[in-house]
């Protein structure tokens, strides 16, 4: 499987890793750390040199019960950010983490390469009107409700054929728009329980049944360190296993926040396919 990123072709038959860069002050676990353009750009060399594919970037915290964010204000931190890291590294492939459309419009102006929508187009109809008219590939994760009431949303009679039937939905109508590069994201920790994310992550090869590259955003997250009884600042270990778990079950992605170690964990997956 391959995406098109600005005449880029990116083969995805390798796990690929995505950095996550966050340029809020509230996100979850390393808010208001990038939020400056420098130090966004240092972080962004680190991650590149690390082996990072992509880079995504959010200006809105979409953490459980996350506070509304207008569309000026994200514009107004993300914009900046996006012109700084295009000029200083031309070829990197930024991704970025929104649910706007006109977000997703001026981004995709200034260099950006694909957008990463934690709806869908559920939260903007606009969005995927957006895609097809950009040529972009779009990553689709899969949400009920929004950030300030998905937790309340976790009520599946059958939830991995419920997020199949969510998907199929979402790529008939992206398919009918001539969206050509999709990718699916079955959305750890949005609108999910633990023990809903742990069935997911068990059952994650069946999503292959979509025939569409699956992206694993696990990194860090509650799953992991309410279960070890820790906090996030000390899931790194945890967010490993998981991560390697993901990428034996098929992800083609992995989001997170430290690349080095998830880039060990593609080389060592690998190693142990070729014997």
């Amino acid at each position: 499987m391959t995406i098109n990123c600005k005449g880029q072709i990116i083969d995805l038959s390798s796990p690929k890793i995505m950095g996550i860069l966050n340029i809020t002050p509230n996100s979850f676990y390393d808010g208001g750390k990038y939020s400056l353009e420098n130090n966004a750009i240092a972080q962004v060399e680190i991650m590149l040199n690390e082996g990072a594919t992509f880079i995504d970037i959010g200006a809105y915290s979409s953490k459980p019960n996350a506070e509304f964010v207008s569309e000026e204000e994200e514009l107004s931190r993300i914009i900046p950010v996006v012109k700084a890291l295009i000029k200083e590294f031309p070829k990197a492939i930024l991704s970025i983490d929104t649910f706007r459309s006109s977000v997703a419009q001026e981004c995709l102006n200034n260099g950006a390469a694909l957008i990463n929508d934690i709806s869908a187009g559920s939260l903007d109809e606009k969005m995927m009107e957006v895609i097809a008219s950009n040529k972009v590939p779009y990553i689709m994760m899969h949400l009920r409700g929004t950030p300030q009431t998905m937790q309340n949303q976790t009520n599946y009679e059958h939830l991995i054929n419920e997020i199949l039937t969510y998907f199929s939905d979402k790529i008939n109508k992206a398919r009918s728009l001539g969206i050509n590069d999709l990718i699916i994201d079955p959305g750890f920790g949005f609108a999910k329980t633990t023990d809903q994310n742990y069935e997911i992550l068990s059952n994650l090869e069946l999503f292959k049944v979509l025939e569409l590259p699956i992206l694993a955003g696990i990194s860090r997250k509650s799953m992991i360190y309410k279960t070890l009884d820790i906090n996030a600042e000390e899931a790194l270990n945890g967010t490993t296993v998981l991560n390697t778990i993901a990428i034996t079950k098929g992800a083609s992605i992995i989001r997170v926040h430290d690349v080095k170690q998830a880039m060990e964990c593609v080389k060592l997956c690998e190693k142990l396919g070729k014997q």
